[in-house]
């Protein structure tokens, strides 16, 4: 089918199933839902080329083709095979996708936590029949049983808090963030809090870069054990998932140790950062900022998102 300008895209927002990009259609118009592994494809219905996909027009004729990979190293996970290349569901809670040997798996079920609160004192998670997932359900309890809500509301003897005034009664209770995923490279770093409108305890994540991969490291003084908290001599712009930062920045990354100990950030303040990305979308994320690392032995243990392999990455998979 011919292009046809201006663009005509359609009002409803698109809805992909979980795992699969948004890509640009053959006129740069309109974002569809890029084709997966063994799917038809054309130049109107694009491959996943986020997942290293291409479409091959020498097996099926008509301007219509099917949705091949690069080659690549298959995945064994769990005593199965999959393609380089293929995404899958090894449970009904996981979405996952091999990329040249490496496992990357996205959860389906949200894990938001929740503290009691007036409207709901005894909250308890079940699972619904024929679901997959579990869900939060708030059970009656007796007038005596709301002492339990209230600990995580300030005391007022005078009356007690409404629902529509619950974050101005709320007690803030936030955890410290996590140690940051990966010891190079971009990752996640994670929290728990009760700082939003319903005083409710969920989870927050920030992303987090201790040091790059290939950053250079600075010898240690004489006499000296470690460096600390070098910075890059030029600005950079930090990149996530195929999508780079709008700004550049010179952050401080946490250098070695000579002695054997872990360098990791003892002290870090979070911002916000805008990425954008090469077809065209741009969102907001929270990232870590460096002031002060530390020296100790107290390593943290290797849990990068992917099973496989450390030098590989997701490209692109910002949807």
């Amino acid at each position: 089918q011919a292009c046809t300008f201006p663009c005509q895209c359609p009002s409803q927002p698109l809805q992909c199933p979980a795992g699969t990009s948004h890509v640009l259609d053959a006129c740069g118009c309109c974002k569809v839902c890029a084709r997966q592994l063994g799917e038809l494809c054309s130049l109107h219905r694009p491959c996943d080329h986020h997942k290293g996909l291409y479409c091959d027009f020498s097996k099926i004729h008509r301007g219509s083709g099917i949705c091949l990979a690069h080659e690549g190293a298959t995945c064994d996970l769990l005593g199965k095979i999959y393609l380089n290349g293929e995404s899958f569901q090894p449970t009904c809670k996981l979405q996952c996708i091999c990329l040249d040997g490496a496992v990357g798996c996205i959860p389906l079920c949200s894990e938001d936590l929740r503290l009691p609160s007036p409207d709901c004192p005894h909250p308890r998670r079940v699972r619904a029949h024929n679901k997959c997932c579990e869900e939060w359900v708030c059970e009656e309890g007796s007038d005596n049983d709301l002492g339990a809500a209230m600990a995580v509301f300030r005391e007022d003897p005078a009356q007690k808090p409404e629902l529509n005034n619950l974050q101005e009664n709320c007690l803030v209770q936030t955890t410290a963030w996590s140690a940051c995923s990966r010891s190079c490279g971009m990752g996640i770093s994670a929290r728990v809090t009760n700082d939003n409108p319903r005083c409710r305890l969920e989870k927050e994540t920030r992303l987090c870069m201790v040091r790059p991969c290939d950053f250079p490291m600075e010898k240690t003084k004489k006499g000296k054990k470690c460096v600390r908290t070098p910075r890059p001599r030029q600005s950079l712009h930090f990149e996530f998932s195929g999508c780079t930062s709008t700004r550049s920045y010179r952050p401080r990354f946490c250098g070695s140790c000579s002695d054997g100990r872990c360098c990791t950030p003892d002290l870090t303040s979070t911002a916000d950062v805008e990425f954008r990305c090469p077809e065209g979308d741009s969102f907001h994320r929270k990232m870590m900022f460096i002031k002060v690392c530390s020296c100790h032995y107290d390593c943290p243990r290797d849990n990068d998102i992917f099973l496989a392999t450390y030098h590989r990455r997701m490209i692109g998979d910002h949807v």
